[in-house]
């Protein structure tokens, strides 16, 4: 059990500083090949930080020996959004928030372009509203349609790309932590360090999730609430400790740029992985899983559709994965 604990904590910490190492190249890297600073949020950072869980739920998928082994793959399909959409705006709201004298600013107005991200928002909400209607519903080409959710991405990387109107110049680079003393680093030097923060993070995840699933059995919790919960907030924490990092630099654009990329991500490639390879049927929790991400999203929607979205008005959208939580306790209890 120390043992567990002692690992839990090295992880925690191993993503931490390695997500420190993580932003810094990627933002390099981005800069390097002369893409905007909302691009390189939306695009490299998320699809950077979102590999390992894709990676989680090929495995499930394709290599599950058991209808259960590949429900793993499902629900993470359906728990990754959900953290992204509530917990992950929640934690920059906050930061952003109690942050604000230290950043010497006079408001905890979030400064992004909130026309592009309410768009995010609904693009995402159109795709999503597909992938629930599909688990609720049973037909023998099914599995094809996972090809539709990959071109899905596709368009969304292209359009990111086009609109992004960010300059490489718009946010303040610090130098490459790897090479300090040089103003105009090597590519090689930013992709190395960007590559290794990558695995650390890889690894250091997985890591967390493991300890967190020996804690969970250790204390008699619902192998249900560890694997619908808890394990969605250890997968999702590399893009949660990416959004924090920048919002202390007060670069709240790279950090909802990242998250909202992410969650595009999350709603499509492991989607179509699990398209493929199951029957892609969802049962009462993650309906209600889907249920309340949907709710969130249109709030995100609504609030950034407005303009001028406060800090303080992100934080309230957590609330709703402890609305989920209650409500996988109570399931699997009377049941």
């Amino acid at each position: 059990m120390l043992l567990t604990c002692f690992l839990f904590l090295v992880s925690a910490g191993a993503i931490y500083f390695a997500c420190e190492y993580f932003v810094n190249g990627v933002e390099w890297f981005g800069r390097k090949l002369n893409l905007g600073a909302t691009t390189t949020g939306t695009v490299l950072a998320a699809f950077g930080t979102a590999l390992p869980e894709s990676a989680v739920t090929f495995v499930a998928v394709i290599f599950g020996k058991t209808p259960e082994a590949k429900d793993i793959g499902v629900g993470a399909a359906l728990g990754g959004p959900l953290v992204l959409a509530t917990i992950a705006y929640a934690v920059v709201g906050f930061a952003l928030y109690a942050g604000r004298k230290r950043l010497k600013r006079n408001d905890s107005r979030v400064r992004v372009d909130n026309r592009r991200l309410a768009r995010d928002q609904a693009w995402f909400l159109g795709i999503f509203v597909v992938k629930i209607g599909l688990g609720l519903v049973a037909f023998a080409w099914k599995p094809w349609l996972g090809v539709l959710f990959l071109l899905a991405y596709a368009f969304y990387v292209w359009r990111e790309m086009r609109d992004d109107t960010s300059g490489p110049e718009d946010e303040e680079l610090e130098p490459l932590t790897f090479r300090r003393g040089d103003p105009n680093p090597a590519m090689g030097w930013v992709v190395l360090q960007t590559g290794l923060a990558l695995l650390v993070i890889a690894v250091a995840s997985r890591t967390f999730v493991w300890q967190l699933e020996s804690l969970g059995e250790f204390l008699h919790l619902s192998p249900h609430l560890v694997a619908l919960v808890l394990s969605p907030v250890a997968t999702e924490l590399p893009e949660t400790v990416n959004a924090l990092i920048w919002v202390r630099q007060g670069k709240e654009r790279l950090a909802l740029a990242n998250i909202s990329g992410a969650m595009m991500i999350q709603a499509t490639i492991p989607s179509s992985l699990a398209l493929f390879a199951t029957p892609w049927l969802f049962d009462t929790p993650l309906i209600v899983a889907g249920a309340i991400t949907a709710v969130a999203v249109v709030a995100l929607w609504a609030m950034f559709r407005r303009g001028a979205v406060e800090a303080r008005w992100l934080m309230p959208i957590g609330a709703l994965y402890g609305v989920f939580a209650l409500f996988v306790g109570w399931y699997f209890g009377a049941g």
